[in-house]
Parts: C-alpha cells; sequence; structure tokens
C-alpha cells in the first residue's frame, strides 16, 4: 500500500470513530443512573449508545464516559471528582467522544485532563476541539528523527543521542532524580523553537503546584 493510500484510509478511520451517532436534528437522548460505585455509572434506557461515547449528567457539568457495553445497560467512568452524582438522575447523549478544547492560548497553562484550567487564571481561547483517542501516523508517514535535543546535562548529551521527535524511557527507582531530569531537559529548551508539555499521572496536587512554580521561575 502507498504513502498516499495508507494515509486517506487512516483519515477515512478516524472521521468515521469521530462522526456523532445522533441525528443532525440535534436530537438528546436521555438515560437513567441506576448505581454509582467507584466512579462508575450504570446506566440505561440509551439502547442506541456507542463505546468510548461522552455522556452528561443532567443538570451538573459532569462528564462521564462509556467504557462497557451490554444489551440493556452500559457502564461510564465519572471523569470528575464529583459528590454531585446520585442513582435516579439523568444522563444526555449527544453523540459526542471525548475530545479537548485547544488552541496557541493552551501554552504555558495549566489544565486537567479534560482541558479546564487548574491553575486559578481566565478561561483561555478555543480555536478548535480535537479528540483524545487518534490514530497515531504510520512509520512511512511520519518525518525522521534528523534534529538532535539537548538535556543540558553533560552525561547524557555526550554519552546517548537523543533527537526530536524521538520516544526516551527514563527508567529507575524512587527519588532517583527521574523527574529532575526531565525538568532539566525542559528548562534547557527556553528560547528555543520547542514546545514541552508536562503531564503528571497521578501525583499529588502539591508536587504538581511545586513542578509548575519551579517551571516558571526557571
Amino acid at each position: 500500500m502507498s504513502k498516499e493510500h495508507l494515509s486517506h484510509f487512516l483519515d477515512s478511520i478516524e472521521k468515521m470513530l469521530s462522526t456523532p451517532s445522533t441525528k443532525s436534528t440535534g436530537e438528546v437522548l436521555t438515560g437513567v443512573i441506576e448505581s454509582f460505585k467507584d466512579g462508575v455509572i450504570e446506566i440505561s434506557g440509551l439502547p442506541n449508545i456507542k463505546m468510548g461515547e461522552v455522556v452528561q449528567i443532567q443538570g451538573t457539568s459532569i462528564q462521564a464516559l462509556v467504557l462497557n457495553l451490554e444489551k440493556d445497560r452500559s457502564y461510564a467512568l465519572v471523569l470528575q471528582p464529583t459528590t454531585e452524582v446520585k442513582e435516579g438522575m439523568f444522563v444526555e447523549s449527544y453523540g459526542n467522544t471525548l475530545s479537548m478544547p485547544v488552541g496557541d492560548d493552551i501554552i504555558g497553562r495549566v489544565i486537567d485532563s479534560l482541558g479546564t484550567p487548574i491553575d486559578g487564571k481566565p478561561a483561555y481561547k478555543i480555536q478548535e476541539r480535537l479528540p483524545h483517542e487518534k490514530i497515531a501516523p504510520g512509520v512511512m508517514t511520519r518525518k525522521s528523527v534528523h534534529q538532535p535535543l539537548q538535556t543540558g546535562i553533560v552525561g547524557i548529551d555526550s554519552l546517548i543521542p537523543i533527537g526530536r521527535g524521538q520516544r526516551e524511557l527514563i527508567i529507575g527507582d524512587r527519588q532517583t532524580g527521574k523527574t529532575a531530569i526531565a525538568i532539566d531537559t525542559i528548562i534547557n529548551q527556553k528560547n528555543t523553537d520547542v514546545i514541552c508539555v508536562y503531564v503528571a499521572i497521578g501525583q499529588k496536587s502539591s508536587t504538581v503546584s511545586q513542578v509548575v512554580e519551579f517551571l516558571r521561575n526557571a
């Protein structure tokens, strides 16, 4: 398969996955929460819901991601910490998949996994929404790694060649400086055309706040 055909094939699959399942008339489908346990809601009354769809808890800003489908019910993971969700509440389905608002103003901001600012600053200007799940470009369509990326750490830069666009895994025991290496690399890209994104998964809020403050003062 040629590069053009492969790219067209992947684009077609991506459009198919991101196409809303509800009608173009703006129809909103409604279901009922049967139970809520350990962050997962059990929903009935939405037979046409699809895997990976995002539903809205009626009367709130809480969203849930559908992760399991059964014959007459579905299960969705609540995406925000909340005490508002109760059994018997209604959920609304718009046929949307999980997406995130993006724009140039997002650079320098601290956001959660849904794109909501959590740094106390005003909302940023949204240019478009991009899907969370997206088919990665094939190996043949990717640009080759041809430009070095300097970490600023002499020992690493002299022994380990790292290029822009290259994945590099940092392995080590706890408290051995893995995060420090990543942060030093980010700081070393200051005043260059490299955009760095720091993703904290499963970290305490205090730890994330320390990293944010350190990067802002660097």
